[in-house]
């Protein structure tokens, strides 16, 4: 019986083989599209840094917000105090698309994570081409191989990678590559089940000068404290903020603003 991840993976080529543009397009694309903004510096400000996504949907919860206008939101994300915003484009289980995220390229200058399942070179390269500063590589989702690789191709492309572990044989593998940011999600998406101590256990392991993103089951200001204390540098918060019914107060809240 297949995994929760393992599903995801398999609508995920469905979709990325129905929607494949040609080479040429592709660089047509890059080459029209907005600078890439430092996602690193953005996420290396004292304090915790917010990374606030624009999630209408997942696996575990259903439908978590009916999101009419993603610019919008992302607009108030920004006044809110964000350093960077997250836009789904996983189509499936998590209702996002590429046009969300292109919706919201276009009115914020802050830099912007393309969350999804990057599973495919094409992917790594569509990142680029619709205007992606920052994109996130589950190693649970990837080989060594392919980890390696798709990490040195968004480097090439002057990307910066947010590579997601969820326990500490996948923290060993990601730290193989030299990554500069990390996130440890505290849910597994192979189970969906939530690990409260994975902040706790995981954050203080990886290395200093390496970005410490805590991913999953943040909802109060005392789970930022927290984070903080373990040696936490930026949080990434979806679910929360599109239920806060005023995404603006949610963050302050959070942020202890």
């Amino acid at each position: 019986m297949s995994t929760v991840l393992e599903s995801i993976i398999e609508g995920v080529k469905e979709d990325v083989a129905a929607r494949r543009v040609s080479a040429a397009q592709l660089a047509e694309q890059i080459e029209e599209a907005p600078k890439v903004r430092d996602a690193r510096a953005a996420l290396s400000k004292l304090g915790i840094n917010l990374i606030a996504e624009i999630k209408r949907a997942s696996p575990s919860k259903g439908v978590l917000a009916d999101i009419a206008d993603p610019a919008k939101l992302a607009t108030q994300y920004v006044q809110g105090g964000a350093s960077v915003i997250s836009v789904l484009t996983e189509e499936r289980r998590f209702k996002g698309s590429i046009s969300d995220f292109k919706a919201v390229r276009e009115v914020v200058d802050i830099p912007l994570l393309r969350k999804d399942f990057i599973v495919t070179e094409y992917q790594v390269i569509e990142s680029r081409a619709i205007g992606a500063d920052l994109q996130l590589l589950i190693v649970a989702a990837l080989s060594d191989t392919q980890l390696r690789d798709f990490y040195q191709m968004t480097a090439e492309m002057r990307m910066n990678s947010l590579i997601e572990v969820h326990n500490e044989e996948e923290l060993e593998r990601a730290l193989k590559i030299g990554p500069k940011i990390i996130g440890i999600n505290s849910r597994n998406l192979k189970t969906l089940e939530i690990d409260p101590l994975a902040f706790e256990k995981h954050l203080p392991l990886i290395p200093n000068g390496v970005i410490r993103v805590a991913e999953s089951g943040i909802s109060s200001r005392s789970d930022v404290e927290a984070i903080a204390a373990h040696g936490g540098n930026a949080i990434l918060v979806g679910e929360t903020l599109v239920k806060a019914g005023d995404p603006t107060l949610g963050i302050s809240t959070l942020l202890g603003l």
